[in-house]
């Protein structure tokens, strides 16, 4: 029986957020757990397509953790020693099956792919080493250099991570059974993209992904994929590329990603906001005159996206609902899902339900690009370890508006969150959420949605963030940009 051995690490790092990711942000399954507590994600992909094929799996560790700001540098060399430790105790391998996000940064390191598979040859310099990426990787030579072979996620939202992990668990078995040899190339395109700008259901996204998984019909390429880098990280290489996987045949793999590149390329100019989106203050007027027959509307405050790395305390938005009469006006209440504030949330759960107290909310952790709202508030309700997460809850009424607060740094995009408060989403009117584009489970319930272009981390208008190492020129920040090939 072969043996192969199995982790990961995975978090897209947002460098225009001041937080550190530290160990309260993480979650880690170690050893068994990795194996017994599958879930739809790349890393399950890999376990179960892998254990069906008979191989023995020798499980690491996976730890992953909700966008941030990058991570405390002792921290990731802790989980880093801890898996090359169970690296060098495993033993004979045949080969090392990876789920990697491709835009993780440590602070004082820099990318965090490139250093751990560095590590990792070290130790088994010779067996094949094959990881699934993110569609948001920031890909570096670092990480060509270390790994044979990467597959990407081909949808956003993020609907094919377990498939993607079959594909990487499924390109090793070739290697190991069928006698494959991959040999990896990379085109680099002189461009970067919001994911609320390629998202896969619209175009030109859908061509593109459509003409991806035809080339991979060709059964000497044993992947393709795009990889658009992460907007929101300040950093040297960051670009969108174009990835083949060939089998054995490098130049077959470099005209297959030059192919691909000049495609993606030609349709620079057709990327564009999907949904409708205007600037905070004409979405809130648009929106409100919806509320009357539309409702629930929502609108993405997409500059302070926590899913995307935001800070998930800017006020500014908020700040703006409070001041407009017909905001603070509705019944029921206009919902804001949801702030990063720890400090509230323990107050509020000192003073209980129903409390009315003075307070302060948001700007506690990123406090250049907001203020704290400072005023009276009222405790509506509470929830202790929402979803299993050891993450608290709390629903404080500001100014006319109910505010979820949270007692870590987590997505807002599930509805679930305000119904463990109390709150039916479907009978409000309007609800706004720190979000980019609608996840499936917010916009299963909105009848009409907005994107703000607010202001944070995630910063919707690139050309305002204030880049000092992404490498220029970039389109569409330089429309002068040109590939190497042209």
């Amino acid at each position: 029986m072969k043996r192969i051995l199995v982790g990961g690490m995975h978090h897209e790092s947002n460098t225009f957020n001041p937080i550190l990711v530290g160990w309260q942000d993480i979650r880690i399954k170690r050893g068994n757990e990795m194996l017994s507590q599958l879930q739809d994600d790349s890393m399950s992909g890999v376990i179960t397509t892998l254990a069906d094929r008979g191989y023995e799996v020798v499980p690491t560790l996976l730890a992953r953790a909700v966008p941030n700001g990058e991570w405390q540098k002792d921290v990731y060399l802790s989980l880093k020693n801890e898996l090359l430790t169970t690296l060098r105790a495993a033993g004979d391998i045949d080969g090392i099956c990876l789920s990697l996000h491709g835009s993780m940064r440590v602070f004082g390191i820099g990318a965090a792919e490139g250093d751990l598979l560095q590590a990792i040859r070290q130790i088994q310099p010779d067996v094949p080493l094959i990881s699934s990426l993110d569609m948001h990787a920031t890909v570096t030579d670092s990480m060509l250099a270390y790994a044979d072979a990467f597959v990407g996620y081909k949808c956003a939202p993020h609907t094919d991570t377990f498939e993607t992990g079959v594909h990487a668990a499924q390109m090793l078995i070739k290697t190991l059974e069928e006698g494959f040899h991959p040999v990896m190339e990379m085109v680099r395109i002189p461009m970067i993209v919001a994911g609320e700008q390629s998202e896969t259901s619209v175009e030109p996204m859908v061509s593109l992904i459509k003409e991806l998984r035809e080339v991979e019909h060709n059964p000497s390429l044993m992947a393709a994929s795009y990889l658009l880098g992460f907007p929101w990280a300040d950093t040297d290489p960051n670009s969108v590329v174009a990835l083949v996987v060939a089998n054995q045949d490098r130049d077959l793999a470099k005209s297959t990603a030059l192919d691909l590149a000049k495609r993606f390329w030609k349709r620079r100019h057709d990327f564009c906001f999907y949904n409708e989106t205007h600037e905070p203050q004409q979405a809130l007027d648009v929106c409100l005159k919806k509320t009357a027959s539309n409702a629930p509307v929502v609108i993405s405050d997409s500059g302070d996206n926590p899913t995307a790395g935001g800070s998930g305390d800017v006020t500014n938005f908020l700040a703006l609902m409070l001041n407009n009469a017909d905001v603070v006006s509705l019944e029921p209440p206009a919902l804001y899902q949801c702030f990063y504030d720890p400090l509230l949330v323990q107050q509020a759960f000192s003073l209980g339900q129903g409390a009315v107290f003075d307070g302060s909310l948001g700007s506690c952790f990123d406090p250049k690009k907001s203020s704290p709202i400072q005023q009276t508030m009222q405790v509506k309700a509470l929830k202790r370890d929402w979803d299993g997460n050891k993450v608290d809850l709390a629903l404080i009424h500001v100014g006319g508006i109910d505010v979820v607060v949270a007692s870590k740094h987590v997505g807002a995009y599930d509805p679930k969150m305000m119904e463990s408060l109390g709150v039916d989403p479907k009978l409000l009117k309007l609800i706004v959420v720190k979000l980019g584009y609608l996840e499936p489970e917010i916009r299963a319930i909105s009848r009409y949605s907005v994107m703000a272009l607010t202001d944070g981390s995630t910063n919707e208008v690139l050309s305002s963030l204030p880049y000092a190492k992404l490498p220029r020129p970039v389109f569409p920040l330089d429309q002068q940009a040109r590939p190497l090939w042209e």
